[in-house]
């Protein structure tokens, strides 16, 4: 029998108070391999209550609800610390996109384990050589039988060293235009020659990865979309991929470092009446809760059955830009403090961390220039750039 929402909602609360950290409690420091535990435990408990998979079909491991209950589940995790991180692209851009496009073969083998959190998937796409024209790749995957052998490499993946899977886009065809000879795949990431090289950033962590696939086989049966369609299915992992990071909260970097928590650092450091300061805190307050509309007109597109379109881009762009707003009030609340801290305090490395870091929402998910592309051209109807080597074969084109 299916739940009310109202049955629903007291569902989730009773789970979450068993199973999650109110945010009103002090923040969990959770290593990156104790979250990956802790989020594997969490779906799994998830699924097992019921709340798991809310909108998937009830025969692939979800409950086949509409996405209202999305809402409310939304609504009640947003009071509770999670362990959600390593499977945002798991769930967020993999999960829907094997929904979208898997075989019922596909979608038996995995969409429950997905879900479940048995399997944890990344997205393969970002070379040294394609990143912001992702469809310019080199990775090449060659059919053998009834395998495929592919080989090149792949950057910028995140969390690949703690994942199960990856869907890896790979050019099937270099006889074809850029766009066309292209074929997306399921690899097995402990597969003989699958190499993930971890990437260490400026503030600290290894979330990225470079991964090389040398003579890697995959089976026929791991083509996701079909053969020579790598390229659509691609584009909709992107728009997920978007919606996830633009449309998933205020987008102000955090909840640790949103307007709330820096209008109550003012107040302790006696700066809240500052006009200066007051106007910042007013203006990125202003533009979250205008961000948090534009995701709710995106979920509200979405419950009505439409595929993401170019708004995840205006969500994406604006949730990037209120990521460095929101660094520059955290600095200049901070002060020397965020340059230079004693020992001994535990929490002051926050501030430095969240200027260093916020750079990487205008690059993740497709750079702000990418973004703003896609919005003139798509939103605005403004012509696209011009490309002398439109049409041509891929294998044709130019390349350093």
């Amino acid at each position: 029998m299916t739940l009310t929402l109202d049955e629903f909602r007291e569902r989730t609360r009773e789970f979450l108070a068993a199973n999650a950290v109110p945010r009103s409690e002090p923040p969990v420091e959770w290593t990156e391999i104790k979250m990956v535990d802790e989020c594997r435990r969490f779906h799994g408990a998830l699924a097992n209550a019921g709340l798991g998979g809310i909108t998937y079909p009830v025969e692939y491991g979800g409950l086949g609800l509409d996405k209202g209950y999305v809402e409310v589940f939304n609504q009640e995790l947003s009071k509770y610390q999670a362990p959600l991180i390593p499977t945002a692209i798991s769930h967020g851009m993999c999960l829907p996109v094997m929904n979208d496009f898997g075989t019922p073969e596909q979608k038996a083998r995995h969409q429950s384990r997905i879900i479940r959190c048995d399997e944890i998937w990344c997205q393969m796409f970002s070379e040294p050589g394609a990143g912001s024209d992702v469809a310019s790749l080199a990775m090449r995957a060659i059919r053998d039988g009834d395998e495929w052998v592919l080989n090149g490499q792949k950057v910028w993946t995140s969390g690949a060293q703690y994942c199960d899977y990856g869907l890896c886009v790979a050019r099937t065809d270099p006889a074809q235009p850029k766009h066309r000879g292209l074929s997306m795949f399921i690899v097995d990431l402990s597969l003989p020659g699958v190499d993930i090289r971890p990437l260490r950033q400026i503030n600290g962590s290894s979330h990225f990865n470079e991964v090389y696939l040398t003579d890697a086989r995959v089976g026929h049966d791991c083509l996701v979309g079909g053969e020579g369609n790598g390229w659509n299915v691609a584009v909709a992992m992107l728009m997920y991929e978007r919606v996830a990071i633009g449309a998933g909260g205020s987008g102000a970097m955090s909840q640790s470092m949103g307007s709330a928590k820096l209008i109550e650092e003012a107040r302790r450091r006696g700066r809240d009446g500052d006009p200066v300061v007051r106007d910042a805190l007013a203006d990125l307050y202003i533009r979250e809760r205008i961000q948090k509309f534009i995701g709710m007109r995106i979920r509200q597109a979405a419950e009505s059955g439409k595929a993401p379109g170019p708004e995840g881009s205006i969500a994406k762009l604006n949730a990037a830009i209120l990521s460095r707003q929101a660094s520059d009030v955290a600095i200049e609340l901070a002060g020397a403090c965020g340059q230079a801290w004693d020992a001994a305090n535990d929490d002051a490395d926050e501030w430095a961390s969240a200027v260093i870091s916020a750079p990487a929402m205008a690059i993740a998910g497709g750079t702000n220039e990418v973004q703003r592309n896609i919005i003139g051209e798509r939103v605005l109807g403004l012509p696209k750039e011009p490309d002398p080597f439109k049409g041509q074969p891929w294998e044709e084109v130019p390349r350093s």
